[in-house]
Order: C-alpha cells, then structure tokens, then sequence
C-alpha cells in the first residue's frame, strides 16, 4: 500500500467517477484502475462499487477512506511543514449548512492568501455531510448550529466521530423572507399568521430527520412546505410563492441581495425555545491552522463579536 495509491482512492471518492479523477489526477484511465485493483487485492475489500453512472464507496470501503484521508491529510501537514523544494498545494475545506455569513468569511479569508498557492474548497451541504466531512478530514472545519431540541443527536453524533463544537453566537430565530412579502413590514411575525404561506426548508436527502433540519422549530406542524437543496432556489421560491424560511437573521445583503430580510420571529407564538447556537466543528484536541485560524477571525469579524465571547479555539503561532 502506497501513498499515492491513498490518494488515488481519495481522488475517485470526491469525483464519484474513475474517469473524471483520472483526468484530475492527470493519468490514463487505465493505470488509475490497475492501481486501484491492486490495492484491493492487497488489503482484502472492494473499495468501490463500480456502474455505468460512476463508483460509490462501498461500506467497507467508506471506513478505508477514512483512515486514508487521515494518513493522507498527516502527510500533507509534513511536507507543509518540513518538504523542500516541493510543488504541493496547501489545502483547506469548509463544510457549513447554508449561511451567507459563512461563505462571506470564506471570501475575506481567501482574499489575503495567494490562490495559486492554495487549493480552497467551500461546501455548503447537508447537516450530516457537514459532520461526515470534518469527521473525514475532507474538510478542516464545520459550521452548524445547535438548538434545545437537536442538541442531545448533534452531540453523539459528534462525538461518535471525534468532533468537538465551539460556540460563535445564540441568535433569535427571523422570518426570511423576501420584502414584497404580505408580512414583510410586521415587526414580529407568530406562527399563526405563517400558515397561510409554504415554508422553505433545505432537503436533508435520506437523513431527513428533525434533527438534522437547518431550521429551528423543525418539529412544528407546517400545513405548506416545499424543500430546496440550494439558496438561489430558495431565494427564487420566496419571491415567485411568498415562502418563508425561519433563521437566525445573521443575513449578507453582499451575496444575497437587498430584495430580502429578517423580521423578528414571534418567540412567544410557540411553546419550545426558538434559540439558535451557531457554532464550528472541528476534530477534537486538533489545532487549527493558520488557514482555519484565519477564517474563524473573519466569521467573528464578521459577526461582530470578539474572541473572548465566543469558544474559540484559535492557538496562536505555527
């Protein structure tokens, strides 16, 4: 087993196809599956499923995979730190559920690094990709948010994973919505007066559970939902249908417009708290790098809070 064959598996996993990670990784087709069939010989599994429609790591395969990226990720960081003369492009990831605030922080922080030295990734995905991304180290840091209701699931799951949370904020649940909304100029809007418009929600795929919802009050009884998988989606159905989606209010007219706001959500037209805790994700007794460092400064930054109100785990030096 090699290194390069850890990647080579790490590769096909992210492109979901031999063909497309071959022509990343810049090799034939062939070699790429010759090498892959040797290393299962050697390690006794099927890494892959393989279709017309591409591969799919299979059950023993996704375990593998996550011992690669974890060997594979430590061999970066010592060629990072102690390679000369390499050619190797330093790489950093965030998975976040979809807040406008988290890919703004990700703009300034790439802003002050030479991209060309850089390889930077941002995925705004579903709540247990999140989970499973830093978990594998796809990506270094996670952004979610804890509430009363999903705390107790989040929790195991992280740290069934090895992943720690650290609080950024609590915010209020808003109304988002866009402002030709009927509601649009309340300054508090109650889940009475939402019935007669769908709520939006992000698509949690097979983990649809409450628990994974990007929205608080998942566990209300919505007479109209629509799920979207996207924000320029959910954008469109606000405007074209009236809909709603509830938030913590932290908006980014930059990236979202100024067609859209938050107005207050009613707190006291529900019977559970509507508290949101915003936090980040990373793998427990990990020490941020200077990367992931500099993006939670700019989150805070951003959120106008400084490092002593939130749990940062932000260590200075290397």
């Amino acid at each position: 087993m090699t290194l390069q064959q850890l990647h080579y598996a790490i590769a096909i996993a992210e492109a979901g196809s031999l063909n497309k990670a071959a022509e990343i990784l810049y090799i034939a087709q062939p070699s790429l599956t010759s090498s892959m069939q040797e290393l299962e010989k050697e390690i006794g599994i099927t890494i892959f499923n393989r279709s017309g429609r591409g591969v799919v790591p299979t059950q023993d395969g996704t375990e593998f995979l996550l011992y690669a990226r974890q060997i594979y990720s430590q061999y970066e960081a010592l060629i990072d730190k102690y390679g000369k003369g390499q050619n190797l492009k330093k790489k950093f990831g965030v998975s976040t559920q979809h807040y406008s605030f988290a890919v703004k922080a990700f703009v300034e922080m790439v802003r002050s690094f030479d991209t060309s030295q850089y390889e930077f990734a941002i995925r705004e995905t579903k709540t247990r990709d999140v989970i499973m991304d830093v978990g594998s180290l796809r990506s270094e840091i996670g952004i979610l948010y804890l509430s009363d209701f999903n705390r107790a699931a989040i929790t195991k799951l992280l740290r069934s994973n090895n992943l720690e949370f650290h609080p950024l904020i609590f915010c209020d649940a808003y109304v988002y919505l866009w402002s030709g909304h009927p509601l649009a100029k309340k300054e508090k809007i109650s889940f009475e007066e939402l019935k007669d418009y769908p709520c939006l929600s992000f698509e949690q795929g097979d983990a649809s559970s409450f628990y994974f919802s990007e929205e608080i009050l998942s566990t209300k009884e919505y007479i109209r939902t629509i799920k979207a998988n996207d924000r320029a989606t959910m954008l469109n159905l606000m405007v074209g249908l009236n809909g709603y989606t509830l938030c913590s209010g932290i908006i980014c007219e930059e990236l979202n417009g100024d067609d859209y706001l938050a107005v207050p959500f009613d707190s006291d037209s529900v019977e559970e708290g509507s508290v949101m805790e915003i936090g980040y994700i990373i793998k427990q007794n990990s020490v941020l790098s200077n990367i992931g460092k500099h993006y939670i400064e700019k989150i805070i930054e951003y959120l106008n809070i400084g490092e002593k109100d939130a749990d940062v785990n932000i260590q200075k030096g290397s």
